[in-house]
């Protein structure tokens, strides 16, 4: 399939934030609300230091599928790193490419923006994922992630 990539705008916000629903729920188990979601894309969308969306268009016209980019300053490097975040490609479109699209999509972005390392994480069962990620040149990295929730 041939895949149309653009950055998301204002118009595909609610697109972006099903998507974010969709992909907590398939992938965690977990519920989120759909206005907050909207609200947090809503916000990215508007402030492009909070995060960027890439997103991948079918043919057929349809969104397909969307990550995020986030950016981690390097006092290492002297550069940025960016992370892929948010990740999801609707059922339908899956294994046709459209990841593909994306990250190579950003790959280029990154290098045409002088952009040090891209990183993301995933889930430790998610071996299709991680497969997918190896695919493309990524590879494992030996950090762990450790986090405190506070909402």
């Amino acid at each position: 399939m041939k895949w149309t990539i653009k950055q998301g705008t204002e118009t595909d916000i609610q697109d972006i934030a099903q998507f974010q629903v969709d992909m907590a729920a398939e992938s965690e188990g977990t519920v989120l609300d759909l206005a907050t979601v909207i609200k947090g894309v809503t916000l990215a969308v508007a402030d492009e230091a909070k995060g960027r969306y890439v997103l991948a268009v079918a043919e057929d016209g349809k969104v397909a599928g969307s990550l995020m980019l986030t950016r981690e300053w390097s006092d290492w490097h002297a550069a940025w790193y960016w992370w892929i975040q948010s990740v999801y490609v609707r059922p339908e479109y899956r294994r046709q490419g459209a990841y593909r699209a994306m990250y190579q999509y950003v790959r280029e972005l990154a290098k045409q923006n002088d952009i040090a390392c891209l990183r993301l994480y995933v889930d430790r069962e998610n071996e299709r994922a991680q497969k997918t990620y190896q695919a493309q040149g990524m590879h494992e990295s030996h950090y762990l992630l450790y986090e405190e929730e506070f909402v």
